[in-house]
């Protein structure tokens, strides 16, 4: 036999409603919509049956913008402009698993990361073989205290 849910208050309700909806956007704007105290609220919301409600109506209503956001997306790909036709619709194949391969890359063509200095020297003046300089750790330098 399964257990009677517990009783949620009809201003609480309608203060999860408030949330839910984005009428509220704090737990103060959605008690003061419903009439209740924001500490009555707080102590409501920490009861697990009601955090359950929440969540529960929070999950329904994303159910309904996912419906909304597929048939966006799907809508996008009758755009007039390519790039976001061409986003939708990778986007869409990427949803039952088709994805463009990864090119290779040149690796030899890579640049490394980090810093490049290059130090151009004036006619006539030779220069030293260029010097890599490694990545090694930087030495730390002590400070004495500064005494006032």
């Amino acid at each position: 036999m399964s257990e009677k849910p517990k009783p949620i208050s009809a201003k609480v309700r309608a203060a999860i409603d408030a949330m839910v909806a984005g009428d509220a956007k704090t737990i103060t704007d959605a008690a003061a919509l419903a009439g209740v105290s924001r500490e009555y609220l707080s102590r409501a919301l920490s009861k697990p049956h009601v955090t359950e409600h929440l969540r529960q109506k929070i999950k329904r209503t994303l159910a309904v913008g996912a419906a909304r956001a597929g048939a966006t997306k799907l809508a996008l790909l009758d755009s007039p402009n390519e790039m976001v036709r061409d986003r939708a619709s990778s986007f869409v194949l990427g949803l039952i698993g088709i994805v463009p391969e990864a090119a290779p890359v040149d690796r030899s063509a890579a640049q490394l990361p980090g810093l490049q200095i290059v130090i151009v020297q004036p006619p006539g003046i030779t220069a030293a073989q260029p010097r890599v300089i490694g990545p090694e750790p930087v030495r730390q330098i002590e400070h004495e205290p500064i005494s006032g």
